[in-house]
């Protein structure tokens, strides 16, 4: 999905302008959860997100979602990433 389609969708569904995230190669944060719900639009680079559902890569322009309290763990890969982030209250 391009970024223009995207911030456009974020607003329709109510969802705040998004932040810019990155993080570092070959990093990675334990389980975790956030106190809204997020959707991101992958910019550069790869994560993997593990939920209750499995594992799934997401690479440039691609699109990830996670409910609010949602745990999770997330990989990044060889070169990092970059994802825009909108967020959403509970």
């Amino acid at each position: 999905m391009d970024k223009a389609t995207f911030l456009a969708q974020l607003a329709h569904d109510g969802f705040q302008p998004p932040v810019l995230v990155e993080r570092e190669p070959h990093d990675r944060l334990d389980v975790h959860s956030h106190p809204f719900e997020a959707r991101a639009l992958v910019i550069d680079g790869e994560l993997w997100l593990r939920t209750a559902e499995g594992e799934q890569l997401y690479q440039a322009g691609d699109i990830f979602h996670l409910g609010a309290h949602e745990p999770h763990t997330e990989g990044f890969g060889p070169e990092g990433v970059r994802y825009l982030a909108g967020r959403r209250s509970a």
